[in-house]
């Protein structure tokens, strides 16, 4: 089965609104009764997850609340139990991570992961070899857009920290994902690093949908549109950024406070 893009590179993404499921059935991505475990301890029960073309949405929650495990899940390198995952309208519960990259669903992951004795040129070529032929763009365009263009002859084990998480972020772009999941971009990364990383997502284009777990809340409060926090494996809420934010069921959960406050991340 191919799965074949209807999101146009031009067309802007709608807002966020009640229709959304709808729209993810069609262009997107619906998770539903998705459920995973590791021996009697239940990591991950989720009724439903939807990904709208253009989503800023962003996946929040303590540690130990399944956000590793639920993009784990969306990408294919973990195998829910149960549950059932559609993509652009087709049902891909069943195929991999190789397969769902190949479609469009793209991700980095907490701990970059990079060809060592590669120039940043050649990391990016291999991420986009499967577009070789009609890339959206050239690898040293990928470069300029993460801030590594006079890198790009440079090894990719020489970088920094914040360079090599670019250079994953560079590389998960050269595949052209439709879908791109960040697991915790910003770990690690100087204010500096973070601002960058943050004006990197802006200006990805308007047709990749970002769906990133993070812990680092200036990035969440500048980047999602759209929160989802997760507890104990489930939806505790999800909504718009400002109204989650705010939720002072949110703050107690998430931060620690009385609940008597509003969540201000």
């Amino acid at each position: 089965m191919r799965i074949v893009h209807r999101v146009e590179p031009d067309q802007p993404p709608s807002p966020r609104s009640g229709r959304d499921p709808d729209h993810a059935h069609g262009n997107g991505m619906v998770a539903s009764g998705l459920r995973h475990a590791y021996g009697p301890l239940t990591v991950l029960d989720l009724d439903t997850f939807t990904i709208a073309p253009g989503d800023r949405h962003a996946v929040i929650g303590p540690n130990g609340a399944g956000k590793s495990t639920l993009l784990g899940v969306l990408a294919g390198t973990i195998r829910a139990q149960t549950g059932q995952l559609t993509y652009n309208g087709h049902t891909v519960t069943r195929h991999g991570a190789e397969w769902r990259a190949r479609a469009g669903i793209g991700r980095t992951f907490q701990h970059p992961t990079l060809w060592p004795d590669l120039t940043c040129l050649d990391c990016v070529r291999i991420g986009g070899w499967h577009h070789r032929r009609n890339p959206d763009r050239t690898p040293m365009e990928v470069l300029h857009l993460v801030g590594l263009a006079d890198h790009a002859h440079q090894r990719a084990g020489s970088l920094s920290h914040g360079h090599r998480r670019m250079l994953d972020l560079a590389v998960a772009i050269a595949g052209q994902p439709r879908i791109l999941l960040l697991d915790e971009p910003a770990a690690g990364l100087t204010d500096t690093e973070t601002g960058h990383l943050i004006d990197t997502i802006h200006r990805m284009p308007s047709w990749i949908a970002v769906v990133l777990v993070e812990h680092h809340m200036d990035v969440v409060a500048a980047v999602a549109d759209w929160i989802t926090v997760l507890h104990q494996g489930r939806r505790h809420t999800d909504g718009p950024a400002d109204t989650v934010r705010a939720d002072p069921g949110v703050a107690a959960l998430y931060l620690g406070t009385g609940g008597g406050h509003a969540a201000h991340p």
